[in-house]
């Protein structure tokens, strides 16, 4: 079922999310929601707090065709580099901004079925996991941004507000 994305304001965007006790039937019905409702809003990643529901479960896709990846209780264990990129997100539609991310993270988490997994991701796939993380702690990416950035960014949204439906021209997250 695609469920309605929560925008920049709503406040369960800005909670710490709580984890994930066990993978139930109702934590696998909310993977195939997330799943179906990143995909419904053309994006690469969705937390479940961006859809209203408090607690550390992820979706992630590369945009290589390898699909949805979940994502349970993900913490990153390592990260190294650094590089700037363009992010957008499905809770701020029509906002992008470049963002500095670590090049290449160690994740551990659990798989859908409740499973311990570590993965290591680069590239599009690094910057959607910390992306994702991020919301899961309550962080939007324009946290990331300088002052004045930032500023300007929350004054053209207070002005003008969010459009219902945003262009793609950078992946939304």
């Amino acid at each position: 079922m695609v469920l309605k994305v929560r925008r920049y304001g709503d406040p369960i965007l800005r909670r710490k999310a709580a984890p994930v006790a066990a993978v139930t039937p109702e934590i696998k019905g909310l993977i195939a929601d997330l799943v179906e409702t990143m995909y419904d809003q053309v994006g690469l990643g969705l937390a479940a707090p961006q859809v209203g529901i408090p607690l550390r479960v992820i979706v992630v896709d590369d945009d290589k065709g390898g699909g949805a990846r979940p994502l349970i209780n993900p913490a990153i264990s390592a990260r190294v580099g650094s590089v700037v990129g363009e992010e957008g997100c499905l809770s701020l539609p029509g906002v992008f901004a470049p963002v500095e991310r670590a090049l290449w993270v160690e994740v551990r988490a659990l798989d859908g079925d409740g499973l311990p997994l570590a993965l290591e991701a680069r590239g599009i796939l690094a910057r959607v996991i910390q992306h994702e993380i991020d919301h899961l702690d309550g962080i939007l990416f324009i946290d990331h941004l300088d002052t004045v950035s930032r500023d300007r960014i929350k004054r053209k949204i207070k002005k003008e507000g969010l459009p219902d439906e945003a262009p793609h021209s950078a992946f939304a997250l």
